[in-house]
């Protein structure tokens, strides 16, 4: 049986073959991969050039080699020929990855996990009322089997792939525990999971602490909840944690700035023949004080909130300059499950600042203890940032 990636490769060479011949009735060719496109006569050499060189390859190589890896590592090569970190071509699990993160849903455990200083894959924590959580998994556990396979942080990715699986289907880790002599086996159902990227909680006794993870398709509504809830608590202001924030969806974003903002441009992006395309946000605003916690891992859609925040004078930055990515990229999907993204466009803070490269600088720069910038979770008496946005929303309050 002919894969289904073969049988696009096919169709591409079939089709750049025909189109050769038959140049003189249509220089128009429609892929398989659902694209419409012309071919002009100078590339015809090039793609001559590339069927030549991979069919001698495929011929003569010393060892065999496989059709499909060779057509897939050219794809991967043209794309990262650009030199933009943020243009890539991603085979079907990368492009599956994404569209889970984008999501944020998918069938597993709930367990978010990390290469640990040993070698192997421990738990960071398990997200709140997930199997993971239920199962009684804790951090720092380190996963040394998934069912009965040995594991090990440098392949991460497969770990976690190991650990996915359809909701109602059965995998069983062998933990070892800080504590515990022997390694013990659990046996988890995977469940449907929602990462959640939304938490808050009062601080302080009268200050609302929202920390937003990264934007995917539930940010924005869940933003809403958790603000809506802590005004019904009469908190009299609000810190939004940014802090190792890398972005996402650019609409989530502009929809949290629309609550938090008065009439005002939001962000404005432009392409390469200087189209430009505005976001705003309505009259409604907060009509609570508001801090922003930043750090050198606030990314993209972060900066865009935290940089329309501070041009719109709503709030005070805090903490350090931020990561400096100021491009935006658009998803394609190909028909065969793999996709690609590219840079379509650069963003600008309200004030016609581009920070890409630079980042946006707070107001007011705090750094943490040098031990304690690389801790996935820190202590509130140790946070010498959130302290400091205490103290500054207070002067507001």
């Amino acid at each position: 049986m002919i894969s289904k990636r073969k049988a696009v490769i096919g169709a591409l060479i079939i089709i750049i073959l025909t189109t050769i011949i038959n140049f003189t009735v249509s220089n128009v060719v429609t892929s398989s991969l659902g694209f419409g496109y012309a071919i002009p006569r100078s590339s015809y050499k090039q793609y001559e050039k590339f069927i030549t060189l991979k069919n001698y390859l495929l011929k003569n190589y010393y060892k065999e080699l496989d059709e499909d890896e060779l057509v897939e590592g050219a794809i991967k090569g043209m794309f990262n020929s650009i030199g933009d970190p943020y243009t890539l071509y991603m085979d079907e699990r990368e492009y599956s990855d994404l569209v889970t993160r984008t999501q944020g849903i998918y069938g597993g455990i709930g367990v978010i996990v990390t290469p640990g200083e040993d070698g192997y894959v421990t738990v960071v924590s398990p997200i709140e009322d997930t199997p993971g959580e239920k199962a009684g998994l804790i951090p720092g556990d380190r996963i040394i089997y998934v069912d009965g396979e040995a594991i090990f942080g440098d392949k991460l990715d497969y770990a976690v792939d190991l650990m996915k699986g359809e909701p109602g289907t059965n995998v069983r880790l062998s933990i070892s525990r800080e504590g515990k002599d022997e390694i013990f086996d659990v046996v988890i159902t995977r469940e449907e999971v929602r990462l959640k990227t939304v938490r808050s909680e009062i601080i302080d006794k009268d200050i609302g602490y929202i920390r937003i993870s990264m934007f995917d398709e539930q940010t924005a509504k869940d933003f809403k909840e958790h603000l809506g809830l802590l005004k019904k608590k009469n908190v009299k202001g609000i810190i939004l944690d940014l802090r190792n924030n890398p972005g996402g969806l650019l609409d989530e974003c502009v929809e949290i700035a629309d609550e938090i903002l008065g009439e005002q441009i939001i962000v404005y992006t432009e392409d390469r023949n200087g189209n430009r395309k505005v976001e705003r946000s309505d009259k409604r605003q907060l009509k609570l004080p508001i801090t922003v916690l930043v750090n050198k891992g606030s990314a993209s859609a972060s900066e865009i909130l935290a940089g329309a925040i501070k041009d719109g004078k709503k709030g005070k930055i805090v903490g350090v300059t931020t990561f400096g990515k100021g491009l935006v990229q658009q998803v394609k999907p190909l028909a065969d499950g793999t996709g690609f993204k590219f840079t379509i466009s650069e963003y600008f803070t309200p004030n016609g600042t581009n920070i890409h490269g630079t980042g946006v600088e707070p107001d007011i720069v705090v750094e943490l203890p040098e031990e304690l910038e690389d801790g996935l979770e820190i202590e509130s008496y140790e946070d010498t940032q959130l302290k400091k946005a205490i103290e500054v929303l207070r002067e507001e309050m």
